[in-house]
């Protein structure tokens, strides 16, 4: 089946396109919607411009589509952009946010599209475990949580930060996936990357609730 896959940039949309390339899927396009808004209800926005060097070096057609973030109208413009794509379905990585899975349905049924949800209702320490033996990649991007303070900014998704998350949870009711708006991510590399991402400048910023660490520069580098 030939698809797209809404990209973040983050964990939960880069592993969901891939688990549904190794499905045998067709994977043809990672669409990214950039957003005017930073608080959008549908999108992910921080480091959203790194998409276009993740699908690069990936090996992936990169589609970007704007929208003002407007709440529902940002749909819009998402069915605009797929409806100018040669696909059968839709990839996203929802694990468990009815929010984004109900309107992407919709979407999809409009358009004809099978929605395609290859994390949806997985365990989610596991499905973290999952990604790290798998070799990806992943910073923390975004924090706005109890617990999550501006020392994760930046900070790699490791064993230690996963145990971390797991104490979290029974602390505070910390989502381990963030699936709660608890924080977002970013894939510097993985195993079916042609090459990994380097960081060369970022800026972090702190409200002293929340906060968001910015890449400023980045290049693609070989693989060793």
């Amino acid at each position: 089946m030939r698809v797209a896959a809404l990209f973040s940039g983050g964990k939960d949309s880069c592993y969901a396109a891939r688990l549904a390339e190794e499905e045998c899927h067709d994977l043809n396009y990672l669409v990214s919607m950039r957003s005017e808004n930073p608080d959008s209800y549908m999108f992910h926005t921080v480091n959203i411009r790194l998409t276009e060097l993740q699908a690069y070096a990936w090996g992936k057609e990169h589609v970007e589509a704007r929208t003002r973030g407007v709440k529902e109208k940002e749909l819009v413009d998402l069915k605009r952009c797929l409806m100018g794509l040669d696909i059968e379905g839709v990839v996203t990585g929802a694990v468990a946010s009815t929010y984004q899975r109900e309107r992407v349905d919709r979407i999809c049924g409009e358009l004809g599209l099978e929605h395609i949800t290859p994390l949806w209702g997985r365990e989610r320490v596991g499905l973290l475990n999952e990604m790290l033996r798998r070799g990806m990649i992943i910073v923390f991007s975004a924090v706005a949580a109890q617990g999550l303070d501006q020392k994760w900014l930046g900070r790699k998704l490791d064993r230690q930060a996963l145990n971390s998350l797991v104490q979290l949870r029974e602390r505070y009711g910390v989502d381990p996936c963030g699936e709660g708006g608890e924080y977002e991510s970013l894939v510097l590399d993985a195993p079916w990357f042609r090459f990994r991402i380097e960081v060369k400048e970022a800026e972090r910023s702190w409200d002293g609730v929340s906060g968001r660490y910015r890449v400023a520069e980045a290049d693609l580098r070989p693989k060793k």
